[in-house]
């Protein structure tokens, strides 16, 4: 069988990208260059899905910047940095690029369709997350209603199925899981600011080093001083 896995090139895509090789599936690793801050992430995704072996990976181009309204897509707005575990949750970051998800399960759904995929993988995650309304549970099971409902397979009674591995997990969880995968944590990348090194105090970053450190392992990511 087929599958279509959402590869930003950090630690949870890839993670669920080695999950679904693990699932024995033929693995199809789809991108974004959405004019992102951190388009640093592309390269890291060329490489993990070079490293994985995967049959085939598309990067579909387009400009989010066009309306921004996140601090990823406009950089006239500054990253929120060095905030605390529960300040991140407290709220809806400014690092929320509007609709994201949903924009890229809709590009997912067409071109597993397109080559005859039966599911589309996701690493959304609702536990160790910065408040992102569309990392939830809910919101995976409304699009999985849209890709039954939207499309000739979901019609004909084999809808394409998004699997989301680490949804109910915490980031530590994630960690060990892509220990156990083998995924190779150097090879991703997880910092919003995009620059040659991760930034260190973005909040990805910071949920990143925290889970390490929770774990008593080693991020073997290059960070600024």
């Amino acid at each position: 069988m087929k599958a279509v896995i959402l590869l930003s090139g950090g630690l949870d895509s890839s993670t669920v990208l080695y999950q679904a090789r693990q699932d024995g599936l033929d693995c199809y690793a789809l991108s974004f260059d959405y004019q992102q801050r951190h388009r640093r992430e592309l390269s890291a995704a060329r490489d993990i899905a070079r490293f994985a072996g995967v049959r085939e990976h598309q990067i579909v181009s387009f400009d989010l910047r066009l309306w921004g309204g996140s601090a990823l897509t406009d950089n006239q707005i500054d990253l929120p940095s060095e905030r605390s575990l529960s300040e991140m949750g407290a709220s809806i970051p400014i690092t929320y690029v509007p609709a994201r998800n949903t924009i890229f399960l809709s590009f997912a759904l067409g071109y597993a369709e397109a080559i005859d995929a039966s599911r589309v993988y996701i690493g959304v995650n609702a536990l160790d997350y910065s408040g992102y309304p569309d990392c939830r549970p809910d919101y995976i099971q409304a699009m999985q209603e849209v890709f039954r409902l939207g499309t000739k397979q979901g019609l004909q009674g084999e809808p394409i199925k998004i699997v989301a591995p680490l949804i109910d997990l915490r980031k530590t969880e994630i960690i060990q899981l892509g220990n156990s995968l083998g995924v190779p944590w150097e090879k991703t990348w997880s910092c919003y600011a995009g620059g040659e090194k991760a930034c260190g105090v973005c909040d990805s970053c910071r949920l990143r080093l925290a889970a390490f450190e929770e774990l008593g392992l080693k991020d073997p990511v290059d960070y600024a001083e």
